[in-house]
């Protein structure tokens, strides 16, 4: 069977709404889409008075490079969470199938589902947050027709063995989408998972540059996938889903200059990670610094509630994670420059 049987009948049978920008290209006199034909005020929105590509050849090459796949295996989107949304419209049918996922977990998928009335299906994670193949597959119903897996996991940081992940691709063929998202995939110390969309058509893997390029405000994420479901999913994108100016700061975040410095950043948050993670260890009311291959770290605490109240009078904003499951008296902290990091502490250590 194809993986486009997955997908729900009336999406593939649709006719897709084809933008001006999509009919045409090329000429010198743009008549054909209702723009304006005067630049807009300010040097920054120049160019903003026509429609941006639907799927910016420069930046498709540029990202393509840099996960390793083909320019046919990837959708370029508003952050990662609109390729989720993207592929629970166009794989569930409201009402009557489901997705799956292993909490604690990003929250998204759930969000996604909820609001196309597909249903949930929940197989948590072990006592320790590790993936639970078995339970993942004793959960499985006819209707799940997305499986999705968070590697390095947030809120809690542990990433997914790949004999886990194969396993659960082989048992899952012709049965359900694995969806494996990989947004603080740059910060592991294992590489990810990209190599298996070429082995497994199901299979397809989340990245963003909202993490570790530095990119959140410009919301910049991708799905590489079998070339069947990106064109699936382009036939249900809006139009012109891409900012010229997030486009533009893309591009050059991936410029060689610009992958320098990223690769510079994740050396030097890896080393503030280690050494935040021993140190507030050693802090009195710390029960637990839960082990992470994220940029952050989901931490533990007697008294999580009164922690959070003490950082945030100092000026410190953390992650609140106690309403997730298990995660009752933690706290998920970004790792930030040294400077912030040692104020962290500081404020932690005025607990003793």
């Amino acid at each position: 069977m194809s993986v486009l049987d997955l997908a729900r009948p009336e999406i593939r049978a649709m006719q897709p709404y084809s933008s001006a920008r999509m009919e045409a290209s090329g000429g010198q006199i743009l008549l054909n889409a209702n723009e304006s034909a005067w630049a807009p005020f300010g040097e920054a929105a120049a160019g903003c008075n026509r429609y941006p590509d639907p799927q910016p050849a420069a930046l498709v090459d540029a990202l393509a490079a840099l996960y390793g796949v083909r320019r046919e295996q990837l959708l370029v989107g508003r952050g990662s969470d609109e390729a989720i949304d993207l592929l629970v419209r166009a794989f569930c049918r409201a009402g009557e199938d489901a997705i799956l996922i292993q909490p604690p977990t990003f929250g998204m998928y759930a969000v996604c589902a909820r609001i196309q009335n597909a249903a949930v299906i929940e197989a948590p994670l072990a006592a320790d947050f590790t993936l639970d193949v078995d339970a993942v597959l004793a959960a499985m119903t006819p209707a799940v027709k997305l499986v999705f897996v968070c590697t390095p996991n947030n809120p809690t940081g542990q990433v997914i063995p790949l004999a886990a992940v194969e396993r659960l691709a082989q048992t899952l063929a012709g049965r359900a989408l694995l969806i494996v998202d990989e947004a603080y995939v740059e910060f592991a110390d294992a590489p990810g998972f990209v190599g298996l969309i070429d082995r497994h058509e199901h299979v397809g893997i989340l990245r963003t540059l909202s993490k570790a390029w530095a990119l959140a405000g410009a919301r910049i994420g991708t799905l590489l996938a079998n070339d069947a479901v990106i064109a699936l999913l382009r036939r249900i994108m809006p139009p012109y889903p891409l900012p010229l100016p997030c486009v533009d700061a893309a591009l050059a975040a991936l410029s060689p200059e610009g992958q320098a410095q990223a690769r510079g950043h994740i050396a030097e948050i890896k080393a503030e990670r280690a050494r935040m993670r021993t140190a507030i260890a050693a802090v009195p009311g710390v029960r637990e610094v839960l082990p992470s291959q994220a940029n952050f770290l989901a931490v533990r605490f007697d008294d999580a509630g009164a922690i959070y109240q003490r950082l945030l009078a100092a000026g410190i904003v953390v992650r609140d994670v106690r309403r997730y499951p298990n995660l009752g008296d933690a706290l998920r902290i970004t790792i930030g420059t040294a400077e912030e990091n040692a104020r962290v502490l500081d404020v932690l250590e005025q607990t003793r």
